[in-house]
């Protein structure tokens, strides 16, 4: 039975959140789970546990998230060493596939999960196969450890709106509680899908945790890497003949905040419990952003795209999964209605600021806008040598 998307109201909210909340805080609990930890963990702080913080947004949120003063101690979790510095947080190095992870919780003390090892590129070794073990075992796990731990009472899981797939007869913009056309079959997509799954599963199992699912449009920024921005690093970008996606982002920077936002109890007029796409303002079109990074592109017929993804993979330039070729074909775009009315949250960054800051950091293409822009001029200009300058636009 296929799963609906998950409204809002499936984790409850308004006095039976708020009194779920007290009995946790207070060492009520509920019958399966009674909670042990009341006035104590009030007094310290909060305990606040983050997969994936060897990558580049989980080190950053690990960073941000220990400059509250409301958190006591931050726990970061991954299976290899991290790259970049985690400030004062303690490391663990640990594989959330493993039942051991249940151990971590509790030796720690942790009281608030975020789980950021929900992604669609590998760390290291390993691949597909042992990237999708990680997003989908190793959820089924730290799921299960967070239902046996009494002390956990806040959980935060990094979605996609990947989950609502690309098709041709999609509706123009995707809300939170409109069921896919066509559910994703493969990849990280599909992942998502079965990671939300489990999350909802949880949920109803454990009423008194908080839950929050933020699925995120694609992230860009100058230091994220994903097959997206690898694509649109290509020097010549290969599209879909006789269609321009509508695309949407969110700024890395963004990212961190709303994090951090959801991380957190619950704003005065807020509610930070549910399912929430983040997205930055406005949509872009793909013949737009290659305007504006100066990259030519070159339309395929959509028979031969898989052909062409198929060879881009071969010699290792971009991952063209099936899933991107569907998003580069169809576009997506979603409602951030209850991002900014239910969670209280606006981004800093609109999807058009978002991508100008992951452009300016990719340096300028084989046709920057600006010399493009020029070129147009000086042609006008010998066609018609009396008329004035007419002023030249990328259409972007």
């Amino acid at each position: 039975m296929r799963d609906k998307a998950w409204p809002l109201t499936v984790l409850g909210g308004g006095p039976r959140r708020h009194g779920a909340e007290t009995r946790r805080r207070y060492g009520g609990g509920n019958a399966k789970t009674p909670g042990t930890f009341g006035r104590k963990a009030l007094i310290l702080g909060r305990v606040v546990l983050v997969t994936g913080a060897a990558r580049h947004l989980g080190g950053r949120f690990v960073r941000r998230i220990q400059r509250d003063p409301e958190v006591e101690r931050v726990v970061a979790v991954d299976t290899v060493e991290p790259g970049h510095p985690l400030g004062d947080a303690e490391f663990v190095r640990a594989d959330i596939r493993r039942p051991a992870i249940a151990k971590v919780l509790a030796e720690h003390e942790v009281d608030t999960v975020v789980h950021l090892a929900v992604t669609g590129t590998a760390l290291g070794a390993g691949g597909r196969t042992a990237l999708k073990e990680t997003n989908v075992i190793g959820t089924m796990q730290l799921l299960g450890a967070c239902q046996k731990s009494p002390r956990v009472g806040r959980l935060v899981v990094k979605s996609s709106t990947n989950v609502y797939g690309s098709a041709p007869r999609d509706p123009a913009v995707f809300t939170e509680t409109t069921p896919a056309k066509s559910l994703p079959s493969g990849g990280f997509a599909k992942d998502a899908v079965e990671v939300e799954g489990y999350v909802r599963g949880f949920a109803r199992r454990r009423p008194d945790v908080a839950v929050c699912v933020l699925r995120f449009a694609n992230i860009l920024g100058p230091r994220v890497e994903s097959p997206l921005t690898e694509y649109l690093s290509l020097p010549v970008m290969p599209t879909v003949l006789g269609y321009d996606p509508r695309l949407q982002f969110v700024h890395e920077d963004d990212v961190v905040d709303v994090l951090r936002l959801a991380a957190q109890e619950p704003r005065r007029g807020s509610l930070n419990s549910g399912t929430f796409n983040v997205a930055g303002d406005g949509v872009l079109l793909l013949s737009q952003c290659a305007r504006r990074l100066g990259r030519p592109t070159v339309p395929v017929l959509l028979p031969a795209v898989t052909w062409v993804g198929s060879a881009l993979r071969t010699v290792g330039l971009t991952d063209f999964a099936p899933e991107q070729i569907r998003l580069l074909t169809h576009g997506r775009v979603v409602s951030t209605v209850q991002m900014r009315e239910v969670l209280g949250f606006r981004p800093r960054y609109s999807t058009a600021e978002a991508f100008a800051d992951f452009a300016a950091s990719r340096g300028p293409g084989l046709l920057p806008p600006e010399r493009l822009a020029g070129a147009v001029d000086r042609l006008a200009a010998r066609v018609a040598p009396d008329a004035d300058p007419v002023p030249s636009h990328d259409g972007a």
